[in-house]
């Protein structure tokens, strides 16, 4: 059995929302996961899209997926990889699919000259915590993450 990683294609689209409610159920938080095929494709397979993902594959059959994008760091004046999503199915865990999608995407973020590589995992979640702690990541603590959506987002752009 061999893992590869490649970058995700229009075809893609059902199997990557697959993944998205897939990972939602997992996270107790199937209720927010909105997107649609049609948001996959607009998003993700546009001209100049703003996301990327890539697609892990276990002899030729799709097993987990990361969606990533370009951050930028003003102190470090480079940009970096924020992984927004990495999801490997239950059914597959165990054969490395989740290191080698970290590993694919670690080497994008080298070969983009990035300076940094980034992500948040619930602080429930102890086993993908205990394997991110044991690729060399480490907990940023002193950093509280904020979220402005829904109406509270609304709201605000219409002061501007």
């Amino acid at each position: 059995m061999t893992c590869t990683i490649r970058p995700a294609v229009k075809a893609d689209t059902a199997t990557i929302l697959h993944f998205i409610r897939e990972l939602a159920i997992y996270e107790k938080a199937e209720h927010e996961a909105k997107a649609t095929e049609e948001h996959i494709h607009r998003t993700l397979f546009n001209e100049q899209p703003k996301a990327h993902a890539i697609i892990c594959e276990l002899d030729g059959e799709a097993i987990g997926f990361a969606v990533y994008f370009f951050s930028y760091s003003t102190w470090q004046g480079q940009y970096g990889i924020y992984l927004e999503d990495l999801y490997v199915s239950s059914a597959h865990r165990g054969v490395g699919a989740g290191k080698q999608l970290l590993t694919a995407l670690a080497k994008i973020a080298v070969d983009n000259n990035c300076g940094r590589f980034e992500w948040s995992v619930l602080d429930w979640n102890q086993p993908a915590i205990d394997f991110y702690e044991s690729l060399g990541a480490k907990p940023q603590s002193e950093w509280i993450k904020y979220r402005l959506d829904g109406q509270a987002l609304l709201d605000l752009a219409a002061k501007a």
